[in-house]
């Protein structure tokens, strides 16, 4: 959540934000309304509080009439100290529910805008020229036995899938060869839960009741998550960490499970959209100075990986009106895929400030041992969709894909050949 010092010093940097996402920014005004009479019901029940001890100590030391008159004072007081906290209670309860839908502040450098406002930062390489008509993965995928949407949704419904013989050790490849990168890079490896506590789903910035993209399970009361960010989020969640072990980095590996909600007839074909996947995700905490440097960093990470798979790619610099409830700024990569003539995105990473941390209750003990809230950022190294990319961009014409050459030692084949 925005920090209330920062609502109440600097109003208009909340207002800009809010313009930005495209989202009403008359809610500054309720907000401040609300924190101010939040804090005069505080002000007003301390006070009431304060001399409700001191007619306890003069009833003592009274007698006779004046005795009763304390009496009876002490008695209204009573009640003037119940209602006065109940209405700092129910204001306090008010703000902190609003303040709870309020998306983090948008960095200035962020494109204004909605989806399409993005600004491109980079293109690297070129995209290739077929001398054959190219196939699209999923031909590709049937083609070498690697994908089968068929009995997926015979199984499970539409949407899901079985990567099989050459695309499952694709995507064990994919992924063993990000851990890889992440560990080099100084990342602890970390398998998390794919099921969380609403409260680690909310506190990473995702709405639990009205989030139609995540899957639930009630008799539980817990959620499937779509990114090992809300676990790993959760993890220092109400500690705090010693400032000198930061930055602290970790890769996690998951399945991740999204509901696709609105996305129907989109992306129908192949795994380009699909309910679950699997993903290797990085995150980091830091002090909050050190969160612009760290999300360079991260999308470097991420560079590194598409370099070794070989295809070629974009940075877009996403508008404010397109990011997350969490997201300060994020940077998506993107693919070519040739048979759709676009970029798709592969990879994002976003900085959340201390968006997520102060809703989660976790921080570090500056050099003067006073508690500060971290910053947090994500970003991911591969996913299932990565085997779109290298499938498309390195097919030959006779329906073989060639495997790049990092991801060989990893994969066990030099060439993925289409099955008999």
């Amino acid at each position: 959540m925005i920090d209330l010092r920062t609502l109440r010093e600097d109003p208009d940097r909340l207002r800009a934000s809010q313009r930005a996402r495209g989202e009403d920014d008359t809610v500054v005004d309720t907000l401040l309304d609300l924190d101010e009479r939040r804090r005069a019901a505080l002000t007003s029940f301390e006070s009431l509080r304060a001399e409700q001890k001191s007619m306890g100590k003069s009833v003592s030391k009274a007698s006779g009439e004046e005795k009763q008159a304390l009496l009876q004072r002490a008695k209204e007081l009573a009640g003037q100290v119940k209602s006065a906290e109940a209405e700092a209670e129910k204001l306090a309860v008010e703000l902190e529910e609003l303040i709870g839908t309020i998306p983090n502040i948008v960095q200035p450098e962020a494109p204004h805008g909605g989806e399409d406002d993005y600004v491109v930062l980079e293109t690297v390489g070129e995209p290739r020229a077929f001398d054959f008509e190219p196939r699209d993965h999923l031909e590709l995928g049937e083609l070498l036995g690697a994908i089968d949407m068929e009995r997926g949704a015979k199984v499970s419904g539409s949407r899901f899938f079985f990567l099989r013989g050459a695309g499952a050790r694709l995507q064990l490849g994919l992924l063993n060869m990000a851990m890889q990168q992440a560990i080099e890079s100084g990342f602890v490896p970390m398998i998390t839960p794919v099921l969380v506590k609403p409260e680690t789903m909310a506190g990473t910035g995702f709405h639990v009741a009205h989030d139609k993209e995540i899957y639930r399970l009630p008799e539980d009361d817990l959620y499937l998550v779509g990114t090992s960010e809300v676990s790993l989020a959760g993890y220092h969640a109400d500690e705090i960490l010693d400032g000198s072990q930061l930055p602290l980095r970790y890769a996690g590996w998951s399945s991740c499970f999204r509901r696709e909600a609105g996305s129907y007839g989109k992306d129908t074909r192949g795994i380009i959209r699909v309910h679950q996947f699997d993903k290797v995700e990085m995150f980091s905490y830091v002090r909050p100075e050190e969160a612009a440097e760290e999300h360079q960093r991260l999308l470097a990470w991420e560079k590194d990986m598409l370099a070794k798979i070989e295809v070629p790619y974009r940075i877009i610099d996403t508008a404010a009106g397109d990011l997350g409830m969490s997201a300060a700024r994020k940077f998506d990569c993107e693919a070519w895929i040739p048979t759709q003539g676009r970029y798709r995105e592969l990879t994002s990473t976003s900085n959340c400030t201390e968006f997520q941390a102060r809703r989660l209750g976790a921080r570090f003990r500056d050099k003067d041992g006073k508690p500060q809230h971290l910053a947090t950022l994500n970003g991911t190294l591969a996913t299932t969709r990565w085997i779109v990319a290298i499938l498309e961009n390195h097919q030959q014409a006779d329906g073989s894909v060639v495997v790049p050459k990092a991801l060989r030692p990893y994969v066990g084949l030099d060439v993925l050949e289409p099955v008999k």
